[in-house]
């Protein structure tokens, strides 16, 4: 009476980018010596790349044709390029006509390839792939104990060399097979870890699907194992996912509505068991609302309709129980459904039960004993497994042979340590003949070192000059840089003012606002120029204190957003828990403030900059994204000097004197941090810092 989502409504059939654009990355072939080989290798690889696209441009039989045609004519090809020809003829005959029978043929043939435990571990991508094609075709043909072998096998196998999004695709599947069977805590932790890895992938229309989907079946889940809250808890998730995402999809606007209504008719249901009748039959009558239209889910309707009947049983409104259970008899001409065909004729035996006629409540209860039996009878095979026994064979056997592959390892390692063996005493008579003819240098050694010893004093004598001159130039540039800056005030103030006045001539306001212009850049150099020096010269002259870093940079952010609106940005923050760190407050706000003050300068009008704090455990790392400019390659070697050539001018023509990211940096390695940079040169930059947590106790 429950309805996980269907795949042909809520979840397209049609996958194949996940698998083929899969392909594309693991299509590079092994090393060899023949070049012969190589030069086929690499040319049957451009077919392939032909191929491909042939296919996802909707020219899948050309594809398979071209394919086909080409392949007759290469030899030894490598068992990435084998696998990626029988991937093709898989998707096409699954995907596109249907035929699992002989999408299964092809799925062995895969499996083939890798007929040594040798191959299965060079090629676990691979491997755990075609378990999981076989898999999917098993689970199609209702093999539901196969298919849940092949899957779990291909799960261990590559798990760590397969993305979160394709695994999510194995714990949704595994979360299927294990509800069929009536494992339904089993279904719900697969559903739910599906869910969290589902969260890494693009959010198209296919991810969307999916992940509505996995909330919906969560709350399934749970609310077989009468947990109510925590099963509305996900379905309120899933319809929140739903309204807050169907912006993105006009289009789909039909399919999210059919989502909508299988959600709220499974909802109903544990409402129901909370007796809060009313709301209950609100859902209900909302979910069918939407399920009975032509083209959407009408055997989701019909479930819905059955619901509802047994609620109007359960409150005795015979007139609108009759009239419902006619209304679904209509139906079952158009919409097959054997379960809701068992429950209607319990209805009306029930109903004519309760209206005094015998006979033909008699005739009703024995049409549905003889539905169920044949329900009992299909499913008999499905219930029976023994999941968690099944787990642990596949379990133990992966341990067994990891722990072949572990003795295999250690023989190599005795060879290996006795190959050194021989070696080290070798050595060892080396080393021995050697010290002989060492003893006369030492000698000779030892006046070296006494010279070497005098040549390093004469050296750290230098460097101490040196260090006390550098501070010197320090104080120097300081008091330059602070004479200069008032008279340069004064004069941005003045020219301020006098911009101000109407009297002046168009070419004398120009001037006067270029001097303006002028002194207030001059200003800013100065003050960076006085940052500078004042952070190298005073590293150790502030005390660190525990800060919550989140607060700080949620200040940080609140004071710049001003200036973000300027260019009408937006500027999002992703925060942790409290996290505390034992810093110098004024100095990493101000690294804070000149990485958001960087994102804002070189992003576009419109642009999102994103700053989020990740916490790793014993550090936290800090990351602040834009979508500006990005910085070229000829500059990243030098963006971290100071006074360097890097510097650019902002989107909006602002100024940069190149000071700021070596403060930056300077204050980072001072905190026994560190800061670097990703950017692919012209879509945006990400700069990341990481910062030690203080130690417990």
């Amino acid at each position: 009476m429950d309805c996980l989502l269907k795949s042909n409504i809520c979840f397209s059939r049609r996958v194949r980018e996940n698998i083929v654009l899969f392909l594309l990355f693991i299509m590079l072939p092994g090393c060899t010596n023949q070049q012969n080989n190589s030069t086929q290798a690499s040319k049957y690889n451009k077919l392939l790349d032909s191929v491909s696209h042939l296919y996802d441009t909707g020219h899948e039989l050309k594809a398979l044709h071209k394919l086909d045609s080409a392949t007759r004519n290469y030899h030894n090809l490598y068992i990435r390029q084998w696998f990626a020809y029988y991937t093709h003829h898989y998707n096409y005959q699954y995907f596109i006509k249907g035929n699992e029978a002989l999408a299964g043929l092809y799925t062995d043939s895969m499996l083939m390839l890798f007929d040594s435990q040798e191959k299965k571990l060079k090629y676990p991508s691979q491997f755990g792939m075609a378990n999981f094609y076989k898999g999917g075709v098993l689970f199609d043909q209702n093999k539901y104990e196969e298919a849940y072998q092949y899957y779990y096998r291909g799960k261990i196998v590559a798990s760590r060399n397969l993305d979160d999004c394709t695994l999510s695709d194995y714990d949704y599947r595994l979360g299927m097979i294990t509800y069929k069977q009536e494992h339904f805590k089993l279904a719900a932790y697969y559903f739910k870890t599906g869910l969290e890895q589902n969260n890494k992938c693009d959010l198209n229309f296919r991810g969307f699907q999916r992940r509505q989907e996995l909330f919906n079946n969560t709350g399934l889940s749970y609310s077989k194992i009468d947990k109510g809250d925590s099963a509305l808890l996900y379905f309120n998730r899933g319809l929140k996912f739903i309204d807050s995402q169907s912006k993105l999809f006009p289009a789909q606007k039909e399919d999210l509505e059919v989502c909508r209504g299988v959600i709220y008719g499974n909802a109903a249901n544990v409402y129901v068991r909370k007796k809060d009748y009313r709301t209950a039959e609100d859902l209900l009558n909302r979910s069918i609302k939407i399920n009975l239209k032509p083209n959407n889910d009408n055997k989701d309707a019909q479930l819905s309709e059955l619901k509802l009947a047994h609620l109007y049983e359960r409150e005795s409104k015979s007139d609108s129980l009759i009239n419902l259970l006619q209304q679904v008899n209509k139906q079952f001409d158009t919409i097959k459904n054997i379960v809701a065909e068992a429950d209607w004729n319990l209805l009306m035996a029930n109903y004519y039960t309760k209206k005094n006629e015998p006979q033909l409540a008699y005739n009703y209860l024995q049409r549905h004993v003889a539905l169920k039996d044949t329900i009992a009878s299909r499913d008999k095979s499905i219930k029976a497994t023994n999941t968690d026994g099944q787990m642990e064979r596949l379990r133990k056997t992966h341990e067994l042979e990891t722990l072949e592959r572990h003795n295999n390892s250690q023989q190599q390692y005795l060879k290996i340590a006795l190959l050194l063996g021989a070696m080290s005493l070798f050595i060892i008579f080396l080393v021995c003949r050697n010290w002989l003819k060492s003893r006369k240098s030492i000698k000779t050694l030892s006046r070296l070192n006494s010279r070497i010893s005098e040549q390093n004093h004469n050296l750290a004598y230098a460097l101490d000059e040196l260090s006390q001159s550098s501070g010197e130039k320090d104080r120097i540039l300081r008091t330059v840089a602070h004479d200069l800056r008032n008279p340069l005030g004064g004069v941005a103030s003045l020219t301020a003012l006098m911009a101000e006045e109407s009297e002046y001539t168009n070419e004398q306001k120009e001037l006067i606002n270029l001097i303006k212009e002028t002194s207030n850049n001059s200003l800013e150099l100065i003050n960076e120029i006085l940052e500078a020096t004042d952070d190298i010269s005073a590293k150790s002259g502030k005390k660190k204190e525990l800060v919550e870093i989140n607060a700080l940079i949620n200040q940080s952010i609140e004071l710049l957003r001003f200036k973000a609106a300027e260019k009408h940005q937006e500027i999002q923050f992703k925060d942790t828990g409290p996290i505390e760190l034992n810093i110098i407050r004024e100095q990493i706000w101000r690294v804070l403030s000149n990485l958001i003050t960087n994102a804002i300068k070189f992003s576009p009008d419109g642009g999102l900059i994103q700053v989020a704090v990740i916490d790793e455990g014993k550090m936290i790392k800090i990351a602040v994204a834009d979508n500006g400019i990005g910085i070229p390659d000829n500059l990243k070697e030098a963006i971290f000097n100071m006074f360097t050539d890097a510097k650019r001018p902002g989107t909006a023509g602002e100024r940069s004197f190149g000071l700021g990211l070596s403060i930056c940096r300077q204050i980072v390695e001072n905190h026994k941090g560190k800061i670097w940079f990703e950017s692919d040169g012209s879509t945006g930059t990400t700069f990341y810092i990481t910062l030690n947590k203080p130690k417990k106790g």
